[in-house]
């Protein structure tokens, strides 16, 4: 999985009409869902712009993979959950992104890589 950690902290916020611009602007990825529309962005324009929340650190798996795979996020998932760490996966094209709880970064990247090793045994 080679999992590699960001040093930058995220935050999961809901877009408004005021600041669409420096969010949508900021942001690495959103969602549209039917109340409203969340980006991730940077903790740091969050701060920046008052927006409240909990920040999360991002973990991305550098494995290439595939959207219909079956079992990647099961199995990442339930390391962590044998952790207690919670996590928000993102899949993009080329790679699968963890948001964890900041907190809980270097436990959650522990867990990943141990779990990476034994699949490779």
């Amino acid at each position: 999985m080679d999992p590699v950690l960001d040093q930058q902290l995220y935050r999961f916020v809901l877009v408004s009409r005021e600041i669409a611009p420096q969010i949508l602007g900021a942001s690495i990825g959103t969602f549209r869902e039917q109340e409203g529309v969340t980006a991730i962005v940077p903790a740091g324009v969050a701060m920046e712009l008052e927006q409240s929340g909990a920040d999360f650190a991002r973990i991305t798996l550098q494995v290439q993979s595939d959207l219909e795979a079956v079992g990647l996020t099961a199995a990442v998932s339930n390391a962590l959950a044998a952790q207690n760490i919670a996590c928000n996966v993102v899949a993009a094209f080329h790679h699968d992104h963890l948001f964890v709880p900041a907190e809980g970064k270097d436990e959650a990247l522990q867990a990943l890589l141990d779990l990476s090793d034994a699949t490779r045994r």
